[in-house]
């Protein structure tokens, strides 16, 4: 892997597809920073189902919904970047410049939630990629989902990196009133000159900080999650980053440590090499040293929390700050109790108000 860092975004090539036999590469003498920052493109995505169903004993949701495919964030360690290699793409820079759109996200959520197969429980937004990414912004995907769990009652749980939370706050403030809203703003930092490196199309940290207060006034539970925690560069922020939430109005917290599946050990490497040169052995060090000498530990259970001594000092130095910070619990428990099958729905100001186009 090679090439310079481009401006705006977190990869800077794109690595070969584990799928894919044939794997065009530029030539040695080829230097990204000399072109122009390859553009966004908005492709449309033809699914015909829009719950997805997990069976992982270590990921704390069972369904999830994703309008998007890809994320524009283009945060350099994201753990979904080799879910792009299913569409013939690349995880690097194909995963932040070729987004997947799902049109129809809100029509068939509808159908699924209208469906007497469907069982009334949470339903996890940004469990692959961010609901919030920049392109929401102007197609509105997730607002519209939102509306139609509005109408059901159905409860969500969101996490996200984006201020542009903030415009749904009406919605989610409606699901509240039934205890069926709950949103994370993930926070990696706090430092604002490592955040355009390392998520370069996501907010700013003090942004989202701010999100976390909006919300909380506008009576919507918040938490944070400092995700994920990178060992020898974003580690010693947990008790800062735990601090700031709460005064900002966050009310439980969670962490989880850096996980790099499959080929995205290189890629992250290569960034430490353009961002971080001198750090870059003591880093993956650290981070081999929380998952059994190896860049990568695919194991559920562990490979959420991490192993070692450097694993536990992680989660003592997360619990310690919980406490200093007066947080006490990990999680919101939102209820299905209000749920309304398609019989029983009532006109409410979400049936009565008119579709904006996105």
């Amino acid at each position: 892997m090679n090439g310079s860092p481009i401006k705006g975004r977190g990869a800077s090539s794109n690595p070969a597809n584990r799928f894919e036999e044939i794997h065009l590469e530029r030539s040695p003498d080829w230097d990204s920073a000399d072109d122009l920052a390859p553009s966004t493109l908005l492709l449309r995505d033809e699914t015909q189902t829009i719950l997805n169903y997990n069976d992982s004993p270590d990921v704390g949701f069972e369904v999830s919904l994703n309008p998007y495919r890809g994320c524009e964030h283009g945060c350099v360690y994201c753990y979904a970047r080799p879910t792009h290699e299913y569409l013939g793409f690349s995880a690097g820079l194909d995963f932040e410049t070729r987004i997947m759109v799902k049109d129809n996200a809100p029509q068939l959520l509808r159908t699924e939630l209208s469906s007497p197969k469907w069982k009334p429980q949470v339903i996890a937004m940004s469990g692959v990629t961010d609901c919030y990414q920049p392109a929401e912004r102007k197609m509105k995907l997730t607002r519209r989902c939102l509306e139609v769990l509005a109408q059901f009652r159905n409860p969500v749980c969101i996490v996200t990196k984006n201020h542009l939370v903030t415009r749904d706050i009406d919605l989610l403030r409606e699901l509240a009133r039934y205890k069926a809203a709950a949103v994370y703003l993930s926070v990696t930092t706090l430092d604002s000159t490592l955040t355009p490196k390392i998520e370069p199309r996501a907010s700013l940290p003090n942004h989202r900080l701010a999100a976390i207060q909006a919300l909380h006034e506008g009576g919507v539970p918040v938490g944070v999650l400092i995700a994920p925690v990178i060992p020898g560069l974003t580690d010693h922020e947990i008790p800062s980053i735990l601090a700031a939430a709460v005064k900002a109005g966050a009310e439980c917290a969670g962490f989880v440590p850096l996980r790099l599946p499959h080929g995205l050990g290189s890629m992250f490497e290569n960034w430490l090499v353009q961002h971080f040169p001198a750090r870059k052995d003591k880093i993956l060090n650290r981070i081999k040293s929380i998952r059994g000498g190896k860049i990568n530990d695919s194991n559920f259970g562990s490979r959420m929390r991490g192993e070692g001594i450097l694993a536990q000092q992680m989660e003592q130095l997360f619990e310690v700050a919980c406490r200093k910070a007066g947080i006490l619990g990990r999680g919101f428990n939102l209820s299905v109790n209000a749920f309304r099958p398609p019989g029983g729905l009532q006109l409410s100001l979400f049936d009565q108000a008119p579709h904006s186009p996105g």
